[in-house]
């Protein structure tokens, strides 16, 4: 498999992936479990059955569909032939499933909505990563994530070679315009912060021209987020800081773009796309046989 850097190794926590899957498993079986397979299979029937690629793309979450397959058949037997973090071809095997027959159709969407679903966010991921290789930007993502799944879906971001921002708003100070207005002003905003953050936390503050990029640089910060600035504009800004603070471009970012705004040497770019508009990678589950 094509697997290249990513910083996947760190992983899910099962309490993570138990307390998704757990929800997702109780959202479809309900109060009485899938009547249909109940209706129409003998429940001691066995059966096997292959996850595979309709399209080619990063795999994500396969810890996610195993959980859930296990949950309904702890005995089923689950051979992983792609991990997190590999690329596959259209109709490669991502996992070989035996065990009972009831449990794997009654676990096959959940299964394959969490792995279609982080498939798909590794697999635009991997495109940004692709996109500004050789230069010196990384792809990052934001908070723009489904409610509940963040930290499943910045998973997925780390298995296609990108890196996470903060996780959200408890782990970074990121001092945005409505910030410093409520504040009374940059120097106060930053005053506060520099107060109350502790000594791991980084402090950014965004800026949308470059006359507040001039301001923002006077004051100790960690980063500046640069807002919808053109290429050229943002060419300006990294002569202005001078590699004193951490410059992240966001806004206006696609992959048309991306390449553009990593040449002008900003060390990061934000990417609201890859959680929130990324689309599910086509798997499938396909049923073999089934006996007793």
């Amino acid at each position: 498999m094509n697997r290249p850097m990513t910083s996947a190794a760190i992983g899910l926590s099962r309490q993570v992936i138990a307390r998704a899957v757990d929800a997702a498993l109780e959202e479809d079986l309900g109060l009485v479990g899938d009547i249909t397979s109940a209706a129409t299979i003998p429940e001691d029937a066995r059966a096997k059955a292959v996850i595979a690629a309709r399209q080619s793309g990063v795999v994500a979450g396969i810890g996610l569909a195993e959980y859930a397959f296990r949950t309904l058949d702890p005995a089923a037997e689950i051979h992983i032939t792609a991990n997190d973090g590999d690329r596959v071809a259209a109709g490669s095997a991502i996992a070989h499933v035996s065990g009972s027959a009831r449990a794997l159709l009654s676990a096959e969407r959940v299964a394959l909505n969490f792995l279609g679903r982080l498939s798909g966010i590794a697999t635009l991921t991997r495109a940004y990563v692709d996109a500004v290789s050789g230069t010196s930007a990384t792809i990052v993502d934001t908070r723009k994530t489904t409610p509940g799944l963040r930290a499943l879906e910045k998973y997925a971001v780390r298995c296609g070679g990108g890196r996470n921002h903060r996780v959200g708003l408890f782990d970074a100070i990121l001092i945005k315009d409505n910030h410093i207005v409520a504040a009374g002003g940059l120097a106060a905003a930053i005053e506060r912060a520099r107060q109350t953050a502790g000594h791991l936390v980084k402090i950014e503050v965004e800026v949308d021209t470059l006359e507040q990029l001039r301001e923002a640089v006077r004051y100790p910060i960690d980063a500046i987020l640069l807002d919808n600035m053109k290429p050229e504009t943002l060419r300006e800004a990294v002569a202005i800081a001078g590699r004193r603070v951490l410059l992240e471009a966001s806004g206006g970012v696609n992959l048309d773009t991306v390449r553009a705004i990593a040449e002008t040497g900003v060390d990061l770019i934000s990417v609201g796309a890859l959680t929130h508009s990324a689309p599910v990678l086509d798997l499938g589950l396909d049923m073999g046989y089934s006996d007793r």
